[in-house]
């Protein structure tokens, strides 16, 4: 944004209030001025669904100071869970420039569509705030290059929200994996489940105009314009490659990330993906119902990555196959084969939702020493490359080859434009 129109936005946004109707006493009051050292002032971009009141908003309770989304349904649930669990208000804006641009604010939780993650982290980070951007990092592989240098250069903390890598048996799992416990590894197996579209959805409805109270366009800000359809938006969006990318973006960037992360390959990825996928036979959503990826890593490791419907949630995780067994990690424990691997293994109980707050809890503290988290934004990229990787392989039908170290496909220049994409006016990534 150019300073003209910035001044101009800004001076537009004090008088048509974007904060909603508080005054500037009440805003002064609602952002005490508390050193960061001291509690870490915190935005809240998103919140509905995972950025709501089940999920994120709990974790970031005693920080948040503002709220932003575009429907006010969201808007009004998320401040009346925060006034009663609280005991406090917070500034509501639907304008995510406005948390921006408050000196009252030290980092932003982004939990938007995937279509916003790239927008809205670069500004975030050349305005001075701290990141926490929700899973999958990037909707394109060439988005990551761009965050990582806006974090890079402004010096900001962004951690990626798979909160996996916070996860007990995560860390166990990849601790004995990276020890040598099964040997030279040979194979990953990796098992998403299906969508649940339908079960959220139920059948298509026709389009129609957007509901009083959320400003769609805005809504679909980068992506292609199209009418308003409920069975697209909000948690839906998952399913329409306009937004996202499926479950192989969106559990996918949970176990495949712990794949890499066991693989040593955190600053790099495979050399090949290639594969095949089923689609709904009716075309009510976009994005696949199953799919069989194999990825090829360059010393000869095998990960196979399979989208299967109806698999229970205990059978969705990371396995690692090795020369004496293997180890199958998912949220809630670890499975050994054979079980004798873990005699001698503390395996520690785990608790639901305790890798949500360690990974929380560790990007408030890296805010405060300024190191880097535990899935750092460069982590994220790698693992939703490799997400993004599969997806390509399984929409064009080719065995695409990666080099990861220049992060470009090799050989096929159509396939290569899938690694990026057109933003729509005004919302370009610059």
């Amino acid at each position: 944004m150019s300073q003209m129109s910035r001044r101009h936005f800004l001076k537009k946004s004090v008088y048509s209030g974007l904060f909603m109707g508080l005054t500037a006493k009440s805003y002064r009051s609602t952002f005490a001025a508390v050193p960061p050292s001291e509690r870490v002032r915190i935005g809240m971009i998103g919140v509905g669904n995972q950025g709501g009141p089940r999920n994120n908003m709990k974790y970031f309770l005693n920080n948040i100071e503002a709220l932003c989304d575009l429907d006010q349904n969201y808007l009004a649930e998320a401040d009346a869970f925060l006034k009663k669990n609280a005991n406090k208000s917070a500034v509501k804006t639907d304008d995510y420039r406005r948390l921006l641009d408050s000196k009252d604010i030290d980092a932003v939780v982004v939990t938007v569509p995937d279509q916003w993650h790239a927008k809205m982290t670069v500004e975030a980070c050349r305005a001075g705030k701290d990141v926490y951007c929700e899973k999958p990092l990037t909707l394109v592989v060439d988005e990551g290059p761009v965050m990582i240098d806006a974090a890079r250069k402004h010096n900001r903390v962004v951690q990626t929200g798979t909160m996996q890598r916070s996860g007990k048996e995560f860390k166990l799992a990849v601790d004995l994996v990276q020890s040598g416990l099964l040997g030279k590894i040979h194979t990953v197996n990796v098992t998403l489940p299906g969508p649940n579209w339908i079960a959220r959805a139920g059948k298509p409805v026709p389009d129609s105009a957007p509901p009083q109270g959320f400003d769609f366009d805005r809504w679909l800000g980068p992506a292609p314009e199209r009418p308003y359809n409920k069975n697209r938006v909000h948690y839906l969006f998952r399913f329409f490659w306009d937004y996202s990318g499926g479950q192989q973006t969106n559990f996918g960037a949970h176990h495949l990330d712990i794949a890499q992360w066991g693989l040593g390959m955190d600053e790099s990825g495979p050399v090949s993906a290639e594969g095949s996928a089923t689609f709904n036979p009716d075309g009510w959503y976009e994005t696949p119902d199953t799919t069989n990826i194999k990825y090829t890593y360059d010393n000869g490791v095998v990960m196979n990555c399979r989208q299967v419907p109806g698999t229970p949630s205990k059978k969705q995780g990371t396995e690692f196959v090795g020369e004496k067994g293997s180890l199958f990690v998912y949220r809630g424990g670890i499975i050994a084969n054979p079980p004798a691997l873990l005699k001698e293994v503390d395996v520690p109980k785990i608790v639901n939702r305790d890798a949500n707050i360690a990974h929380v809890n560790n990007f408030i503290e890296c805010i405060k020493t300024r190191e880097k988290p535990a899935a750092d934004i460069s982590i994220g990229h790698r693992s939703a490359t490799v997400c993004h990787l599969g997806n390509i392989a399984v929409r064009t039908g080719k065995k695409i080859q990666w080099d990861p170290k220049q992060e470009t496909i090799v050989g096929d220049a159509d396939a290569a434009k899938w690694l990026s994409k057109e933003y729509r006016k005004p919302y370009e990534l610059v």
